[in-house]
């Protein structure tokens, strides 16, 4: 099988398309044929070394994917072979990400992809929308599952909505009830946030963006879902409700974050960082189990009319990938594997 290798950490180059045996499922584990491989930040982030230790003599990247189940290891059930599946966490912990045409999983981590959603939605799944389930759902005062209804009457403020994260933080609030403000940098990015489906969109570089959102919502935001910490938290402070939360998942820009803690004691803050990696097993299957259930209602499609373009690379460019997600292509980058 074709697959991409790094054996040292670097830039881009140290991709390489190389063949390699057909691996087998053991017990517990799945073979997917892949056909879309998704590419995050964390990705490049991995194959540069930065803030992530490579484990492994030689190493195919990627986190996300989907394509169909082709064999199973001992443990699992044989109806599973043709299944259609979205992955998620491929390449965390193990030397075979889905940049490759054919990889091994968990069964747990190929997750049924219905007859209606294209690899393309699957492959986008993975990272950002279990990013964004966890945002949602660690609000003091908020749910822990999501589900149509769950965030009624709740104010979700996405920051970036242009975004992969943003858009599925949109997304999946939508589709569980709350009201969704998003805060965008350009007339074009807008256009995606509300393709996305928020009703409220703000350009944080145009007038006074905190008097914007208060405007909108008088009583103050629920949840942020933050992608840039240093750089928002005053407007983040300055819509946020007593008791609300600031779920953050990057910090665009690596702008020191300063805190005046007396605002923070008065609202009651809750500041909630997260990654995937650390967010223990039981937040992963929760959120893979609601993520499943959006897909199955139409709630994640993607696509520059839904908000999140695809730039599209093949198997043997996976270095013009990471180099598109490095330079901050926006939209959702795409590998295709099958041809």
């Amino acid at each position: 099988m074709k697959a991409i290798v790094y054996r040292d950490n670097g830039g881009p180059d140290v991709l390489r398309l190389v063949d390699r045996d057909l691996p087998v499922p053991g017990p517990g584990e799945v073979r997917v044929r892949v056909t879309v491989s998704g590419v995050n930040p964390t990705d490049w982030q991995a194959r540069s070394g930065a803030g992530h230790p490579k484990h492994f003599p030689e190493v195919t990247p990627h986190l996300d994917g989907a394509g169909t189940i082709d064999a199973v290891g001992e443990g699992v059930e044989q109806s599973r072979a043709g299944q259609r599946v979205w992955l998620f966490m491929a390449a965390a912990g193990r030397p075979t990400g889905t940049a490759a045409e054919f990889t091994v999983v968990p069964a747990e981590q190929a997750v049924p992809l219905p007859d209606e959603a294209g690899f393309d939605v699957g492959a986008a799944l993975g990272v950002p929308a279990l990013t964004a389930h966890r945002a949602l759902t660690v609000a003091e005062d908020g749910p822990r599952r999501l589900r149509p209804g769950a965030l009624d009457g709740k104010v979700v403020l996405a920051a970036g909505g242009a975004g992969a994260v943003g858009h599925a933080v949109i997304q999946l609030a939508r589709w569980a009830g709350a009201t969704v403000i998003s805060t965008v940098s350009s007339p074009e990015k807008a256009r995606l946030a509300t393709a996305a489906g928020a009703h409220h969109v703000v350009n944080y570089r145009e007038g006074d963006p905190a008097a914007g959102i208060r405007r909108i919502v008088p009583d103050g935001v629920d949840i942020v879902a933050e992608v840039a910490l240093g750089a928002n938290i005053a407007l983040d402070l300055a819509v946020l409700r007593p008791r609300g939360t600031i779920a953050t998942y990057a910090n665009d820009g690596g702008k020191p974050v300063e805190l005046n803690v007396l605002q923070n004691m008065v609202l009651n803050t809750r500041l909630q960082f997260l990654v995937l990696y650390t967010a223990g097993p039981e937040a992963r299957t929760a959120a893979a189990q609601d993520v499943a259930a959006a897909v199955r209602d139409g709630a994640l499609p993607v696509g520059e009319e839904h908000g999140l373009p695809l730039t599209r690379f093949p198997l043997g460019r996976t270095a013009d990938a990471h180099r598109a997600v490095e330079s901050g292509t926006v939209g959702k980058v795409v590998v295709d594997i099958a041809s």
